[in-house]
């Protein structure tokens, strides 16, 4: 749910942009960008306590290979990731009353998309897991949506970030989407990009003996009867959030 929602946000703000503001790119982005962020935001808050908030398969994999989520459960989230962006911007498609299915013709992957695609995905990762590391994952719902609203101007490629909405933004031939032919590629370097941030949060945050266990708390909810709240009754919102 949460992966089709953020697809249907960047597929759907995209659509609106571009039929508010025809003809005038630069709006349409800070139109598209304002609503990514802002809904991303909501979006983490909403589902977040539920699974983590991992919408993409880099932010999953990275969790999992610090040892805050086993590789089992990875493997089970990433066809929901897919399969929830391609279901988002379908969703999103029939909201402006397209067709359901339209294979974007939108080319992206020159040199300077796929290095742009390294340095948004590796921020994004760097930024999630120092947040969580310094103990300051209660921020990430706001940090994240910041980013990535910042990197849609930043980066040559408006921030992709992600395998998964890459795949689903094929599905809608509109702003916001991107060619076949340019999603290998893509994909490709989000998981390079996913590596170099790895390497990062180990370099300025290195692990503590607790590291292990505290991750898969903070990043993958494990309500019980036990579970500590937040002094009203609820249990506390997982800091950690996956996204975009």
């Amino acid at each position: 749910m949460g992966s089709l929602l953020l697809a249907a946000l960047v597929v759907g703000s995209g659509i609106a942009a571009q039929r508010l503001s025809p003809g005038q790119v630069g709006l349409q982005l800070v139109e598209n960008a304002a609503a990514t962020a802002a809904g991303l935001y909501a979006i983490i808050l909403m589902v977040g306590p539920v699974s983590g908030a991992h919408f993409n398969p880099v932010v999953t994999l990275v969790d999992a290979a610090f040892g805050g989520l086993s590789w089992r459960d990875a493997a089970a989230y990433l066809p929901a990731q897919v399969a929830g962006c391609v279901g988002g911007a379908i969703l999103a498609n029939l909201m402006f009353d397209g067709p359901a299915v339209s294979i974007s013709t939108h080319h992206r992957a020159s040199s300077a998309h796929l290095l742009a695609e390294v340095v948004a995905t590796a921020g994004l990762i760097l930024l999630i897991f120092s947040l969580v590391r310094s103990g300051r994952g209660e921020r990430a719902p706001a940090a994240v949506g910041a980013y990535i609203g910042a990197a849609y101007w930043f980066t040559s490629s408006t921030s992709f970030a992600n395998p998964a909405i890459s795949v689903g933004r094929m599905f809608s031939d509109t702003f916001a989407g991107i060619a076949p032919a340019s999603v290998p590629a893509f994909a490709a370097v989000q998981l390079a990009g996913g590596a170099v941030g790895y390497g990062l949060v180990r370099l300025f945050y290195p692990s503590t003996p607790a590291g292990p266990a505290q991750a898969a708390e903070v990043l993958l909810p494990h309500p019980s009867a036990a579970a500590p709240t937040n002094g009203n009754g609820a249990a506390p919102v997982h800091p950690s959030r996956g996204v975009s």
